[in-house]
This record gives C-alpha cells, structure tokens and sequence, in this order.
C-alpha cells in the first residue's frame, strides 16, 4: 500500500472517538460521531461531484476537477472504510484477489454465492 494511504488510513483511525478524536477539534471525528449516515451521505455527495467534474471535463477538457473531487471521494471512502475497520489495505487485497478474473465472471460468481447464501438460511 502506498505511504500516503497508510499515513491517511491512520490518521482517520486516530480520529475516531474511541481513540480520542474530539469532534469540536476534527472534521474527520465530527464525522464519526454523526455515525454511519452521515459518512454515507458525504460519501453520496462526492461521488455525485465526482461524477460531475468528470462530465465537466469531457465538455472543456480541464480534468483538474476530476482529480480534486476524486481525492475527496476516496478521503471519505477511508472514512467509510474505518467506521466498518476495514482498511485501504484490504481493498488492494480485494483487488489482487480479482485479478486476472473476468468482470462478468467475477459478478456470476457474486450472483451464485449470494445464492447459495439463501439456500442456506433456515
């Protein structure tokens, strides 16, 4: 993982109330203490400026947006990432997990294991 991320990735972690982060001190732990809603809304948000930056570009060719709204967008995805102790880490792990596999077999094999799931429940 990169640097950057694992330096970020602990920072974020740092903020949670649980380790001390004080919500009239830090966003990040501002965040937190509004709960899972809220770091989803934000999420929501950035992506949907994301999304908009990057339509932006394709119009006048300036692409600094895209990568301004894009850094947002992954900062409060790490955000998500720790309310659920999940880590930056475990996505690139997600990731080397799928690759080499095909998009269309990989959601195949989502469909029949969330099947399978099912079938098992009483």
């Amino acid at each position: 993982m990169s640097d950057t991320l694992k330096r970020l990735a602990d920072v974020i972690e740092s903020r949670k109330p649980a380790n001390g982060g004080d919500p009239d001190q830090s966003y990040v732990a501002r965040l937190f203490a509004k709960g899972d809603d809220a770091i989803l809304k934000k999420i929501g948000e950035e992506a949907t400026e994301t999304v908009m930056a990057a339509k932006d570009a394709r119009v006048d060719g300036d692409t600094s947006k895209v990568l301004y709204e894009c850094a947002d967008l992954w900062f409060h995805s790490m955000i998500m990432l720790a309310q659920f102790d999940l880590t930056p880490q475990d996505v690139l792990n997600e990731l080397a997990r799928r690759e080499g596999i095909s998009g269309i077999e990989e959601k195949a094999n989502r469909k029949l294991e969330a099947r399978e799931r099912s079938e098992r429940k009483p």
